[in-house]
């Protein structure tokens, strides 16, 4: 049987393929980088807390430190006069310790000094000759921030596998440190394919088009933490696409992407051009769009046959290339789209045993939201993805979704 047509005959389902692909995806090495430069990148250790947060009792408020048993009975009526003892700039470390009725003047983070155990605000105050009039009773520990009390030493604060946020950054910061240690973001191979594409800049002339795929391609891999080591606009031509898929692979980056010539036509080479390098996986798989999605391996390294068309291209990026990626980065395996509940504007027609990637506009009317699948007239529109704002996944074992059916929409 010809190559090409392998697996067209018997399409592979959509789960099956993905978990064949993740069978062979290897995780990428680890290294340490500047905390500043690890944002969205994934954890390849856990980090625990090496100290308490924070590492002494501190004041919550701007007011005076003072011993909260001698506040007791405190009132409008009855205040109590204590002596201004001294003061704790902030950032040093108390040199004075508080006795009975002593107060010492604090701002907010100031380490407590010794024998106090509360902190009054100085709206409850009244100064005057070095002393203050205190009218308000304080509880032990009232206005202090306890060590610890935000994080205790050894508490695991960020997991392995975690994508590092901003947050978490300013949170490595406070325990100073400068490095991380994190998975490699995988280096991917471009290659797109075909005698009618011509870069932006070029003079259009008919039967000639712009070439779409590489530039959302390189912005998928991007967005999903990736780099571009190779980037190629190719000629239907064997030897020529064969020798740019072998420099790939035997260059450092970690993952192929080949747009075009994927299918079973006459001059759709490059399921001959993997399978005579390395071995086909799958080629053709039960979804719409992205049919003649296919994916093999050449030494050791996958590479995915993708669709030409941009809709099945992106199709087939969301539901095999992610996933690829996330375990490459030793991510955990998710959905990395925000996910809101729809009412079905409009039913979706969809045949058994196949996985439609249904491209849908979001509306909201007094309170509820409405997907209303788009009319696409072939999986080429490109439109259909930028007037719509996410999709809907209808699983192989539906014949369609009714309308006013309420449905899980993936938000790009």
């Amino acid at each position: 049987m010809d190559v090409r047509k392998k697996g067209f005959y018997e399409r592979t389902q959509v789960n099956d393929a993905l978990d064949m692909l993740l069978g062979k995806v290897k995780i990428l090495k680890t290294g340490e980088v500047e905390i500043n430069d690890s944002l969205n990148r994934i954890l390849a250790e856990d980090i625990a807390a090496p100290f308490d947060i924070p590492h002494f009792d501190r004041s919550a408020v701007d007011g005076y430190a003072v011993r909260a048993e001698n506040t007791f009975g405190a009132s409008q009526a009855n205040p109590l006069h204590f002596k201004v003892a001294g003061s704790v700039p902030i950032g040093k470390v108390p040199g004075i310790e508080v006795n009975d009725f002593d107060a010492v003047k604090i701002m907010t983070g100031t380490q407590i000094p010794a024998g106090a155990n509360s902190v009054v605000m100085f709206e409850y105050t009244k100064e005057s000759n070095n002393k203050i009039e205190i009218v308000k009773p304080l509880s032990p520990g009232k206005n202090v921030s306890s060590r610890g009390e935000d994080i205790k030493k050894g508490e695991i604060l960020l997991e392995r596998g975690a994508a590092v946020t901003p947050q978490d950054i300013g949170m490595m910061a406070s325990f100073g440190m400068a490095k991380v240690r994190v998975y490699k973001k995988p280096s991917v191979a471009v290659i797109c394919t075909g005698d009618e594409l011509i870069s932006p800049g070029e003079k259009l002339e008919g039967g000639k088009i712009f070439n779409s795929n590489l530039f959302m391609l390189i912005s998928l891999v991007s967005k999903y933490n990736g780099t571009v080591g190779k980037k190629y606009t190719l000629k239907d031509d064997y030897e020529l696409i064969k020798e740019k898929i072998s420099e790939s692979v035997n260059s450092n980056c970690d993952l192929i992407l080949v747009t075009g010539g994927t299918s079973a036509g006459e001059r759709d080479f490059v399921p001959g051009i993997v399978a005579e390098l390395g071995e086909i996986l799958v080629h053709g798989i039960s979804m719409r769009p992205g049919m003649p999605t296919g994916f093999g391996v050449i030494n050791n390294k996958i590479i995915f046959m993708l669709p030409g068309n941009p809709a099945a291209v992106f199709a087939a990026y969301e539901m095999f290339v992610v996933p690829a990626m996330q375990k490459m980065q030793g991510a955990k395996i998710k959905n990395p789209h925000g996910v809101i509940e729809c009412t079905l504007k409009r039913k979706i027609p969809s045949g058994m045993g196949r996985m439609d990637f249904v491209r849908v506009r979001v509306e909201k009317i007094n309170d509820e939201f409405f997907a209303e699948p788009v009319r696409s007239g072939g999986s080429g529109l490109i439109s259909s993805l930028v007037k719509t704002q996410g999709f809907i996944i209808v699983p192989e074992n539906l014949e369609g979704i009714d309308a006013r059916e309420k449905v899980k929409v993936n938000l790009y």
